[in-house]
């Protein structure tokens, strides 16, 4: 069935049949010759106009801004209530919350460029990168005492990394001094971008690890998926919280991470409070093995791409 388009008289005549799916739109009775509001088929407005900027601006606070809005309940549970937005989305309660995500991709993506405007990252740290550009002696980028690459008197050097990768970054780094210091410089911005690129692949993994740890419990892989995507949620707005710069703000958001968690996972799997512990810890010590190798291979990523 061909669908009717557009036409200049749109807002003149009301259409005869549905603009959406096609089906035919009939008056509802002969006194009463003006149309439906919805198509009976598939229930799109019948009465398509162009929109105004007026109803732009209604759609959007009606959906996220209102105080009634999902967005706002959905962030009081997540804030107020650890836990308890992925104890309502596993009892089926979905309706007025926001879903699990779309809530994390939303709040990680504010957070990353909130973090990318008001902090950045700067990679000039002492013992990291040191430059001399009047000896032409510079050292580039140092991951731990044993790990570092760089350009020293006007010489490539490559220290305990794969030949492979010195080669790459060889090939990145061998030009003149002031634009090796231009390109370090942008590195850190360049990393705060992919940062969720690396989280996004930590979600799974993290996932996996409270399956295996929480065995017992019998629980499908998605249902751990879904507290791992609201944990990750509050985690970047704790991270979002730092670019405040205010070191009490700063304090308070890394001490509410352990606490949310933990707080969280009580309410989600239950459990006495000694074998809880034991689980939080072992899960954080492979959660942060894990986040160790991502961000060093997205900063390696980001260093030779």
């Amino acid at each position: 069935m061909s669908l009717p388009g557009p036409t200049p008289a749109l807002a003149a005549a009301p259409p005869t049949a549905c603009l959406n799916c096609g089906e035919p739109l009939a008056a509802r009775s002969p006194r009463s010759p003006a149309r439906f509001s919805f198509c009976p088929a598939c229930g799109q407005e019948t009465n398509v106009l162009p929109p105004t900027l007026r109803e732009f601006a209604q759609q959007f606070g009606g959906a996220y801004i209102s105080t009634e809005g999902a967005l706002w309940r959905t962030l009081k549970l997540l804030l107020m209530k650890p836990g308890e937005l992925t104890v309502q989305y596993l009892a089926g309660r979905r309706k007025h919350y926001v879903l699990p995500l779309r809530l994390y991709l939303t709040i990680s993506l504010l957070a990353l460029l909130a973090l990318r405007i008001g902090a950045g990252l700067s990679l000039e740290q002492e013992g990291a990168i040191q430059f001399d550009l009047k000896d032409s002696t510079y050292t580039a980028i140092a991951l731990g005492s044993e790990h570092n690459v760089g350009m020293r008197d006007g010489k490539f050097f490559c220290v305990g990394m794969p030949p492979w990768l010195c080669q790459q970054l060889q090939r990145r780094m061998d030009v003149d001094a002031a634009v090796l210091k231009r390109e370090i410089a942008e590195i850190g911005q360049r990393f705060v971008g992919n940062i969720g690129i690396g989280m996004f692949v930590m979600l799974p993994a993290f996932a996996l690890t409270l399956k295996v740890v929480y065995w017992n419990r019998r629980l499908r892989y998605t249902e751990h998926l879904v507290f791992a995507l609201h944990l990750h949620a509050f985690w970047f707005l704790a991270l979002a919280a730092t670019v405040a710069g205010l070191p009490w703000v700063s304090g308070l958001a890394a001490a509410s991470i352990p606490i949310n968690a933990y707080l969280a996972m009580r309410r989600v799997y239950g459990g006495r409070w000694w074998p809880r512990a034991l689980r939080c810890g072992l899960i954080a010590f492979v959660y942060f093995v894990l986040l160790s190798f991502v961000l060093v291979g997205v900063f390696l990523g980001t260093a030779i791409a």
